[in-house]
């Protein structure tokens, strides 16, 4: 990708983007806005996200068509909590007939009040659900997965959670998303130990930009994702200043992000928030 050769990158690496489903016409225009200010990342496909329980699933399937109109491959989120076997058949159906070639296979969240479905047509975990693609739509899919080199937080240690991701891959992943992450030490170590025991799909760094400090702790805490103290002392000290936050922020993701390029990382996949500038900022500091 040409973006990248300015740090060296392989040919392989490439960037990704992701998005969520907007909830009004508003929101509408602005992902419109911000998906057209983002190509010029030449992205090599962007993701959507599927809310818990099935939560945005409308919204989902709409910004999927929208994007693959606009001419980027879009990949839907699909998770397997809150749905039956038949009603993933059926989506899984749709996205092939709308010529959708990727899929994000993850367990998700049941939305709060919702009773865990069980039975024959329950899916408990993503493995299952990998399995279930594949089962149904051959290798028409090229499926992407989740991985936590911190640890997943519902799991009780690490060698648990790389069993669970290895289950992942085996059950016919082509690839692997990070959650996301501000040491990359602990992104070379999952990958170091997942290759040590027989993994060869590529596993791609989850880059989440710093735009906000009480966001970012809270959402951090919820899904496990360790903030170094420096970092967190740092932003802390800035207050309600939003802009020295979000230019430092800038900065830490940016040199982290050379680094995770430098040392081979198969690409970038970016946690957009729907936002223009904080994802674009990190890729203007890469290509300068």
């Amino acid at each position: 990708m040409t973006s990248l050769d300015t740090v060296h990158a392989p040919s392989a690496q490439s960037l990704s983007l992701e998005f969520f489903p907007p909830r009004d016409a508003e929101g509408q225009k602005r992902l419109a806005l911000t998906v057209q200010a983002l190509s010029v990342m030449n992205p090599a496909y962007v993701s959507v996200t599927f809310g818990a329980g099935g939560s945005t699933r409308d919204g989902t399937i709409e910004t999927v068509s929208a994007l693959k109109s606009l001419g980027f491959e879009a990949a839907p989120h699909l998770s397997c909590m809150g749905s039956t076997q038949s009603e993933l058949k059926g989506l899984l159906d749709h996205y092939r007939e709308q010529g959708v070639r990727r899929i994000v296979a993850l367990r998700g969240d049941l939305p709060s009040g919702m009773g865990v479905l069980s039975g024959i047509n329950a899916l408990s975990h993503a493995n299952e659900l990998v399995a279930l693609i594949r089962q149904h739509s051959g290798d028409w899919f090229h499926i992407e997965v989740a991985a936590y080199p911190e640890m997943h937080p519902q799991s009780s240690k690490p060698t648990q959670d790389m069993v669970h991701f290895i289950n992942k891959v085996n059950a016919g992943a082509n690839a692997a998303i990070t959650q996301y992450f501000y040491n990359a030490d602990a992104y070379f170590d999952f990958v170091d130990r997942a290759v040590k025991l027989g993994v060869t799909v590529p596993i791609v760094p989850g880059i989440m930009p710093i735009t906000n400090h009480n966001q970012l702790m809270r959402f951090s805490e919820m899904c496990g994702a360790e903030v170094p103290r420096w970092i967190r002392l740092r932003l802390a000290e800035y207050g309600d200043d939003r802009e020295s936050i979000r230019a430092f922020g800038t900065d830490v993701v940016t040199e982290m992000c050379q680094t995770l390029l430098e040392n081979d990382a198969p690409g970038l996949h970016f946690y957009t928030l729907n936002q223009i500038e904080p994802t674009l900022a990190i890729w203007r500091g890469l290509t300068a």
